[in-house]
């Protein structure tokens, strides 16, 4: 006999609590086999296939694309036992024992739904079931109304026989309708009257909202757009942020990394030269490698260099995380660096790629601009901002010349370091971009 089980999404790590439909992989009907993906999600970090840890066949969907779901509620109902694939084979070898039948295997499964997250017990935060969207199998939601004892008719004569209830209603500008009478049959008593008098008026309805102007457009921020706003902002009320900045001319590493890529092997990016270099800088002025903790009201110095990268998706922006930075060499940071980003622009960056940064490096010359001051990627405590390489009039030894020039920004945290500090860690980029010997000499 065939058991119908339900698969709820699974705590998906880091925190996460809820997770959007981007793209149903079956159907209603459809066999599946154990640890089949069946949904693929987006949650606040990337997008992910969610594999389902029973085989069998699909009963029922619970959610249409788009829609968001919060950790343990329904994502699908998989009849599991006596079904038969399209061969006569049968499908869902794991045939629930009778303590499954009775409940008792509610919580099994495979382990493999999402690797490092698992199949665990369901968090217990469910709200409802989700309606079933379609299938022959629908969530059945029981509601029952119970009534409520002495509860005031809206409409016909009111329960009341003594004038001096009525009067004493009318003095204090009560509604015999609202109340609910305790004497017998529901008749309201004076008793009835003196507690609706005593009890605290209640609040005011709130005033309907004011019609949306024509043409507004009113966007959700959820997933990676709502994530983002929410750190952003964090950062902004917590972290006492500072800029500093510098042109720097960077013909020379231009130079040296056309003088790289010409020797052939790994081709070498612009961005993994910066990254090497910030790598090199923090080894100088470790304190900029940290993150305060306000609770207890400490400077938390990391032993390891994980560098994260901004990069602009089609889903918004992200910042993947090379991790170990500080143990890469150019060639092995700018092949990291690849593979991140082509991950981030096919969305299968995973939430380990996406957290336990230390530092971030911003290019935001790729947009054509030459400076910014961006906001700390809380709860990191340094950012390097690189702006346009563009041609420009310099004085280089003692003449005017045009020269590829690029301003550097740094944002930093004030709490964990002086202007002193940032000056000297940027002034240490500046030296490393206009000269690359600089960079050989912190190796």
């Amino acid at each position: 006999m065939a058991v119908v089980k339900e698969f709820t999404l699974p705590d998906l790590g880091e925190g996460l609590t809820e997770a959007e439909i981007v793209r149903w992989l079956v159907e209603v009907g459809e066999v599946v086999a154990i640890d089949q993906p069946v949904v693929e999600v987006e949650t606040a970090k990337a997008v992910v296939e969610v594999p389902c840890p029973y085989g069998g066949v699909v009963t029922a969907r619970f959610g249409a694309e788009g829609d968001t779901l919060d950790v343990g509620r329904p994502l699908v109902t998989v009849a599991v036992g006596s079904h038969s694939d399209a061969a006569g084979n049968p499908v869902g070898s794991d045939a629930p024992s009778d303590s499954d039948a009775s409940g008792g295997g509610a919580d099994e499964g495979s382990g493999n739904v999402l690797v490092g997250y698992g199949t665990g017990t369901a968090v217990a935060r469910r709200r409802g079931r989700v309606r079933a969207v379609d299938g022959s199998v629908q969530a059945a939601v029981s509601v029952t109304e119970v009534p409520v004892a002495g509860a005031p008719v809206a409409d016909g004569p009111v329960a009341v026989i003594s004038p001096l209830v009525r009067r004493l209603a009318r003095e204090h500008g009560l509604d015999l309708r609202d109340l609910a009478g305790t004497g017998p049959d529901g008749l309201i008593l004076r008793a009835d009257v003196e507690r609706a008098v005593a009890a605290p008026a209640a609040p005011a309805p709130a005033p309907a909202p004011a019609p949306a102007p024509a043409g507004e457009e009113r966007v959700p921020l959820r997933g990676v757009r709502g994530t983002v706003a929410d750190k952003l902002a964090r950062s902004r009320r917590e972290i006492p942020d500072a800029t500093c900045w510098v042109d720097a001319d960077a013909t020379e590493l231009l130079a040296a990394r056309a003088a790289m890529n010409a020797s052939g092997g790994e081709r070498i990016s612009v961005l993994a030269l910066f990254a090497r270099i910030v790598t090199a800088g923090l080894a100088r002025y470790p304190e900029l490698n940290a993150t305060v903790d306000t609770e207890r009201r400490e400077i938390v110095r990391l032993p390891a260099v994980h560098l994260g990268f901004a990069a602009q998706t089609e889903r918004g922006l992200v910042v993947p995380v090379v991790r170990d930075a500080h143990t890469r060499s150019t060639a092995g940071l700018s092949a990291e660096i690849g593979r991140l980003t082509e991950a981030a622009r096919t969305g299968a960056l995973t939430p380990r790629d996406l957290t336990g940064g230390t530092v971030t490096l911003n290019n935001y010359g790729v947009f054509g601009v030459d400076g910014s001051t961006p906001i700390l990627n809380h709860p990191e405590a340094a950012m390097l901002g690189v702006g346009r390489i563009a041609p420009k009039p310099w004085v280089h030894q003692g003449e005017l010349a045009v020269r590829h020039v690029v301003q550097l920004s740094f944002t930093f945290d004030h709490r964990v370091c002086d202007g002193g500090t940032a000056g000297g860690f940027l002034r240490f980029v500046a030296d490393c971009v206009e000269s690359p010997a600089v960079l050989l000499a912190a190796v």
